[in-house]
């Protein structure tokens, strides 16, 4: 599993944007120096950032770029969304179907189960994860995902039952 650059380096331009929530409107260049990164490079991640609500922009000599909502309100499953989408797409088997123009696995697929099953872990990771929780440092984010394990487990396991059950029903 990959992330792409545009998910990476647009997760931390939102974490940056919370780490100076209080501080107001920060520009493209004090963003694109403080992640090493070009502010062309920058100005197109926020723009898509833009684009999907996640960030605000604020012209004039005070002006930059903020965040619309409070960094406790916004999470790291909903930013990821804007930047690129899901790990797992469920019509991915239609991407994929080999030499016929369907896939051959269509009732009885393995690996369809495992992505699915991934998806719904991750998804339920970033979905708990607030863009505030990301300003920490990385052993008490590790701590706390650590704890936040068994939860976690516990919410994809009922996902994947509520999906095989209205698999089943189709």
């Amino acid at each position: 599993m990959r992330f792409t650059a545009q998910e990476e380096y647009g997760l931390r331009c939102m974490v940056q944007l919370a780490r100076h929530e209080a501080r107001g409107p920060l520009t493209i260049q004090e963003i694109a120096k403080a992640e090493r990164l070009t502010p062309a490079y920058v100005g197109k991640i926020l723009s898509v950032l833009r684009r999907g609500g996640l960030v605000a922009s604020q012209h004039g000599p005070s002006g930059g770029y903020r965040l619309p909502r409070p960094a406790t309100d916004m999470n790291a499953g909903e930013i990821l969304d804007v930047l690129g989408g899901r790990l797992f797409e469920p019509k991915v088997c239609e991407k994929y179907p080999g030499e016929q123009p369907f896939c051959v696995h269509t009732s009885e697929c393995a690996i369809r189960s495992v992505w699915a099953s991934l998806d719904l872990i991750v998804g339920e990771v970033l979905r708990r994860t607030r863009l505030a929780d990301l300003v920490r440092g990385e052993r008490t984010m590790a701590s706390w995902i650590k704890d936040q394990t068994p939860a976690i487990l516990d919410a994809a396991a009922r996902g994947a039952s509520r999906s095989t059950v209205a698999a089943a029903a189709r």
